[in-house]
């Protein structure tokens, strides 16, 4: 199995992608400040679950989607403030936290599968 056929990981490749998108057309004083932490707790999540899937040692594997629900949850406060400064519309956010709800689930169920 290659890491692109894990669902996990591929949701959250694409949610960095969207995340990005979104940002891209920030001023640069938005992305500066809040732009940047976004994108990369976003990018946090599939590239820890990619180094973790990665790792030889399934002990490595955990501890590092344990890196990336951490991003998850950094990532639930960036979209907050984005939201709360009006840089992300209502939709917006109600959509990519509906997303990162289910990449946490998704990675919570990947987390007790890892070593089985």
């Amino acid at each position: 199995m290659s890491i692109d056929e894990l669902e996990v990981y591929s949701l959250a490749m694409n949610l960095g992608e969207q995340v990005w998108l979104e940002v891209e057309e920030w001023s640069h004083y938005q992305k500066d400040v809040v732009g940047k932490q976004l994108v990369r707790s976003a990018d946090s999540i599939a590239a820890n679950i990619a180094e973790g899937y990665g790792r030889f040692y399934y002990k490595e594997n955990k501890q590092f989607c344990y890196y990336s629900r951490g991003s998850i949850l950094e990532m639930k406060t960036w979209l907050t403030k984005s939201k709360n400064r009006k840089l992300i519309t209502e939709a917006t956010f109600t959509t990519l936290m509906a997303e990162l709800e289910t990449i946490h689930k998704k990675l919570n169920a990947y987390i007790k599968a890892i070593g089985k």
